[in-house]
């Protein structure tokens, strides 16, 4: 099959020990993001193998994308653990040249989300029952950006003109009800 040749077909699972970092990515991440990653990665395993060169030399495989995914593995135990040390890598066969345009080309195609987009996946999961705090720790926001989100959906206008009950009821509250 055509799928085959490609290099996510043929994902390996490698000791973290045989696994280091590139000297040339500009590619950082706050802390925030960081810890949100490690909760990702907590929550979900690992979804995205890192891609990396296998130098033959040194008997290494050198990450051309995914080092924070890497960082998670080394830096939490807990990680280390649910894969008996062993990161989940891709290889690729590149020059230097085509790695650090590999590298910054990851980097960039992840993009940004929109503000209007994660404002309403904030209001939906307040609809259907989150509390702020849930929603914080999950997607990795501070308080205060989530009331930015919260005001971009006009989450603040739907309580105009309505009278305040302490038994405000949400969707999912009704559906159990029900």
């Amino acid at each position: 099959m055509k799928y085959d040749s490609q290099p996510v077909a043929k994902v390996q699972w490698i000791p973290i020990d045989k696994v280091v970092a590139n000297d040339y990515n500009p590619n950082s991440v706050a802390t925030n993001e960081m810890k949100l990653l490690y909760t990702s990665i907590k929550h979900d395993g690992y979804t995205q193998p890192v891609v990396a060169i296998h130098d033959k030399e040194q008997d290494k495989y050198v990450i051309v994308d995914g080092f924070h995914r890497y960082l998670v593995m080394r830096t939490y135990k807990d990680i280390q653990e649910s894969t008996d040390s062993h990161l989940p890598v891709v290889v690729i066969s590149s020059d230097i040249n085509d790695r650090m345009a590999s590298t910054v080309r990851h980097n960039r195609a992840r993009g940004k989300h929109s503000m209007d987009g994660m404002a309403s996946m904030v209001f939906k999961m307040l609809d259907n029952g989150w509390e702020d705090a849930k929603i914080c720790n999950e997607l990795g926001l501070e308080v205060e950006e989530l009331i930015r989100l919260k005001h971009i959906t006009g989450f603040s206008k739907l309580f105009e003109n309505v009278e305040y009950k302490k038994s405000w009821e949400t969707n999912k509250q009704l559906k159990i009800i029900k």
